[in-house]
């Protein structure tokens, strides 16, 4: 009689290239030297205590069964409020804003939704790591155009050689992570004019909207009607509201693009938790929060830029996110992965090499800080670097 042994199924991988993301590698490193981490996008500071005062009510009144799948309705309506009265462009909260389980989920439910086999989906470069892996779960063709380096600026001519008859999808991010660029009105009317012959749809990845500084203005695709007509606006109450780990979204678009939208949506995460939404609508009747939200990032911008005069790292502009990119030509003759490596273990501060946001791993000496930290975390970390 034979024994058969039990041996665990093999199958094909859908993410073949895919590993541990460089935001898990750093932040378990630094954790195990006791660094300074500013390598992982979020805040070690709390939130509003009325904002949790609000979820508490919520849960409390009852709300914590399902939502109607598009998203609580009232906190629906106050996206719709603040986007009209923001930008001047209404959406109609019933029928073109859903509430998802944070940005990544809305990127890739609407990859899902509109990307078939062989469809191209453009991405420029550097970009947010879940973009790509999205559209390859999704059966599409990632078509990478670099941002013009050093400048972190779009390249029309190379985003229009991209552009063909297979392409579905563009994915623009402003402000950009990692870079701290934001677009300008010239270059949101040059895309608008690019793409008004085509039919190619628009991700337009705005989850640091309420972060521009020295007087800027986030210039939102609503803004742009050639764009918001084919665009999914996304953004994120985590990154508004100091609570990432809430996984709370928003997607804003014409009613016959959610309507695909929401076809996925429903069968992917179905509804966001209940308590959170009703607590966040409350909460927006006020609109401070995310109207003081630049003012208050900036302060902590300069706070950290002038704690670091004195080092060798370079600075580049920080125009927008609680991200900061630096320059490490003058202080190390290591490419940027190894750099960070060696940050962390002897200076005891973490940063994210750049190339981790390139396809091919594109080095240009460049590292990224967060600085969505405690005024004392800054502190630390600048006399740490100054040392370079």
């Amino acid at each position: 009689m034979h024994c058969k042994t039990n041996v665990t199924p093999t199958f094909p991988s859908k993410l073949p290239n895919v590993g541990t993301t460089i935001f898990t590698v750093m932040s378990a490193l630094a954790a195990e030297h006791k660094a300074v981490n500013l390598g992982q996008g979020f805040p070690d500071f709390g939130c509003d205590p009325k904002l949790l005062d609000a979820v508490n009510d919520a849960m409390r009144a009852g709300h914590n069964q399902y939502p109607p799948m598009t998203g609580w309705p009232a906190l629906r309506e106050a996206v719709a409020s603040k986007i009209e009265a923001l930008h001047a462009r209404r959406y109609e909260a019933g029928s073109e804003i859903t509430i998802t389980a944070g940005a990544t989920q809305a990127i890739l439910t609407i990859i899902l939704a509109t990307v078939h086999k062989g469809d191209e989906v453009i991405v420029l470069d550097p970009c947010y790591d879940s973009y790509v892996p999205n559209i390859e779960m999704a059966g599409g063709v990632p078509v990478r155009v670099p941002l013009t380096p050093g400048s972190f600026r779009p390249d029309f001519a190379k985003i229009a050689a991209a552009i063909t008859p297979r392409t579905r999808l563009l994915i623009i991010n402003s402000p950009h992570n990692p870079s701290a660029t934001i677009w300008t009105d010239a270059e949101m009317r040059q895309l608008e004019a690019l793409l008004a012959p085509t039919n190619v749809l628009l991700i337009s990845d705005e989850v640091y909207e309420h972060m521009v500084y020295d007087g800027a203005q986030h210039l939102s695709s609503v803004r742009y009607p050639g764009l918001a007509e084919r665009a999914f606006i996304v953004s994120s109450f985590g990154k508004t509201f100091h609570v990432t780990g809430w996984k709370v979204g928003t997607v804003a678009a014409p009613a016959a693009l959610t309507a695909e939208f929401r076809k996925v949506h429903q069968f992917n995460v179905f509804t966001v938790n209940t308590p959170m939404q009703a607590g966040l609508a409350q909460y927006m009747q006020d609109p401070a929060p995310y109207m003081n939200l630049s003012a208050f990032y900036q302060a902590k911008r300069d706070l950290f830029v002038n704690g670091l005069k004195g080092s060798r790292l370079k600075l580049l502009p920080t125009a927008g996110t609680y991200f900061l990119c630096a320059d490490i030509s003058s202080v190390s003759d290591l490419n940027e992965a190894d750099f960070c490596q060696w940050l962390v273990k002897e200076v005891g501060v973490a940063a994210i090499p750049l190339s981790a946001f390139y396809g091919d791993g594109f080095d240009q000496r460049v590292v990224r800080f967060c600085f969505a930290k405690k005024d004392e975390t800054l502190i630390e970390a600048a006399a740490r670097l100054r040392k370079l």
